[in-house]
């Protein structure tokens, strides 16, 4: 019995990932989606393969890594055990850029909550004036 592979046309992934469809044409001719297929007509056909590949593209660059990095991963992958360093490395490395980022957030989320918490207390006043005054903020 011969084993069905689903696929699934552009449009369907551009859908199910949020992306368009000229960004997965991108994505394809920059080589970041290896093993596509193309039909007899040329129109590609994506696997399940091929979406695990685009979900682990969609999250590095969404935490911030450059394409032209991406591309070095993707290569490494096609490279099989011999790149296994050098991927557990990018990883790591990229590990700790977003944990910076998720520092510098968390910086810029304290200071908005402080805001909140003074904007509501002076909205409930009507006035900044008792806030200051509460929260030491007339002070040098």
């Amino acid at each position: 019995m011969q084993e069905i592979k689903t696929t699934y046309s552009i449009g369907e992934v551009a859908e199910k990932f949020g992306l368009s469809v000229p960004t997965l044409r991108y994505y394809d001719k920059e080589g970041l989606i290896p093993n596509l297929k193309k039909n007899s007509a040329g129109v590609r056909r994506f696997t399940e393969e091929n979406l695990s590949t685009l979900q682990i593209v969609e999250c590095v660059k969404n935490a911030g890594m450059p394409i032209k990095e991406i591309k070095q991963f993707i290569k490494w992958t096609t490279e099989g055990d011999e790149s296994l360093q050098e991927r557990f490395d990018m990883f790591l490395q990229l590990r700790l850029s977003v944990q910076e980022q998720i520092r510098q957030l968390q910086e810029t989320l304290d200071v908005i909550n402080f805001k909140c918490e003074y904007y509501g207390k002076a909205t409930n006043d009507g006035t900044e004036k008792f806030v200051k005054e509460e929260m030491h903020l007339d002070k040098p």
